[in-house]
Parts: C-alpha cells; structure tokens; sequence
C-alpha cells in the first residue's frame, strides 16, 4: 500500500472522529485543521481529493440529521437506481449484478478443507484491505489495520483451507469498486460460507442501494423476520464481505449510525463518501 495514501486515510480518519464527535457545533474549516495539525489549505486539499467534495460539504453527508433524512425519503434516486448494484440492477450497470452462492453443507462443516483460497493486501479509501477467493469467488474482504490478525482471523473463519498469497483478477475486480468512476466495473461473483439465514440477511443488504441506509428492522421485515431484529444484526455483523455485501448502509432507527466491525468512524466515513460520490457524479444518461 501507498504510504502516503495510508498517512492521509489516518489523518482523515482523525478528522472524521472529531467532526463526528461535534458536528452540531458544525467546526469550520480552521478549526478542524488544526486538530490534525495541518494548515486549512493542506487540510481541504487532502481532504477532497479523497472524497470528491470539500470538508464543509462532507460534514453535512455525515451528521445524523443526514441519516435521519435518507431514511425518511421515499423512493431511490434516478442515479442510485442506475448505478447502484444489486439483486434489481438496472440501467447501464445491469451487469454488475453481484450473486451469491452459498457453500455446500459439506464445504461449511467442513471447515474449507482442500479448498484453495489466494489472498492478497490492496489500498482503499478507508485504509489497508485484505480480499481473498476461492476459484469461485470472493469468499473475504475485511480493512486490514494490522496484515497479521487480519490474516489470522481470515485462516480461523477457514481453518482447513489451503491459503496462498496471490493477487488474481478477481481481487482487482472487487477492489475496482471502491473507484469513484462507476463506469465499466467487471461483474464480481462472491462465493460465500453462511448459514441459509445469513445468505438470506445478506442478500437483504446487497438491494440497499449507494448512497442510501436501511435500519435493521427494516432488514428484518424484508426477510420475513419483523421480530427477528437482534437475529439480524447478528447476521449483519457477521458479514465476511466488507463494503461489497454493504453492512455500513444500516443504522439505527434513532438515526445514530450504530457500530461496526471495522469501526464505527469507518462506517461513518464510508457512508458519507458514498454520498459524496452519488451526488457529485451526474447521470449523462438520464435526461428531463
């Protein structure tokens, strides 16, 4: 990974904890700044390089009012709807339909064994990612803050696997997505270990669309489960797939974005440059 890159994630991440911690006092610019000590020009370069909008207008995507907003709205957008994918993928990005594949029952018990999975370690946005497959599909991709518990927690979810450390075709597909340019993005098929309650829990997750959240009874009626909240964000939590399977899209039916595997201040961050991303990118394919 880039070490600058990974500098300027820990820096942002930094920012994000202390605008999350105080936005209805909404800091300004300066004062931001100077809580990661950088100068306010430095400071809103870096910043909107990495999300495509300036500091000022990612705080208003991350503060709870926004939250509460999206979950109000009826309807998805023109935009999310074209370019979102999903179980009902439509428009120009059809194909990036994502379909899962549940593990055989033997596969599940048995712990991976004789299956062959490569893995490798790549930049993102929100910090080091660690993405693995099968011949499959993409079976892991966690945020990787330390390579060696990451790779560690990886070999527990299959101890019988046979791992190697190689970078296929397919982890760059998946990785592709955390591009700002959604244009031509390669089919990504995930082979996955889970229950038939989970696959259903996750397959839930994969119709909320970018840039808009769900809440976990949301989830729960949409899997015939209304009462089953808790058994749902379990199921949620337990999402091998990060940011592709998008388990940060639900939060809470207060508004409050709630925790997170990988961290609630990478939730938050990942649900903000999401919406950065649909609201700065025009659809050229739609017209009035």
């Amino acid at each position: 990974m880039d070490e600058q890159n990974e500098i300027n994630f820990r820096r942002i991440t930094r920012a994000i904890e202390f605008i999350h911690a105080g936005f209805r006092e909404q800091p300004q610019l300066e004062r931001i700044a100077a809580e990661i000590n950088l100068s306010p020009f430095h400071f809103q370069r870096m910043f909107t390089e990495w999300a495509g909008v300036s500091p000022k207008k990612f705080l208003q995507y991350i503060t709870v009012e926004y939250a509460k907003t999206m979950l109000k709205e009826g309807g998805v957008s023109l935009f999310a709807t074209a370019v979102e994918t999903g179980l009902s993928g439509t428009g120009r990005l059809h194909d990036l339909f994502i379909h899962i594949e549940g593990m055989t029952p033997g596969e599940y018990k048995n712990g991976g064994e004789n299956l062959a999975i490569h893995y490798s370690f790549a930049a993102s946005p929100f910090g080091l990612i660690l993405v693995a497959s099968t011949p499959k599909g993409i079976c892991h991709l966690a945020f990787a803050d330390d390579k060696a518990v990451a790779l560690d927690r990886l070999k527990e979810y299959f101890p019988k696997a046979q791992f190697g450390e190689k970078t296929e075709s397919m982890h760059q597909h998946a990785l592709s997505f955390f591009g700002k340019d959604r244009n031509g993005l390669h089919p990504v098929k995930l082979h996955m270990k889970g229950t038939g309650f989970q696959l259903k829990v996750w397959e839930a997750l994969l119709k909320i669309p970018m840039g808009r959240l769900s809440t976990y009874g949301e989830i729960a009626a949409s899997v015939s489960q209304p009462n089953a909240s808790r058994a749902v964000g379990s199921a949620i939590g337990d999402n091998p797939v990060a940011y592709l399977i998008p388990c940060h899209r639900v939060i809470r039916s207060s508004g409050i974005i709630g925790q997170y595997h990988w961290g609630s201040v990478r939730k938050t961050a990942m649900i903000g440059w999401e919406a950065a991303q649909i609201t700065r990118q025009p659809d050229r394919n739609l017209a009035f």
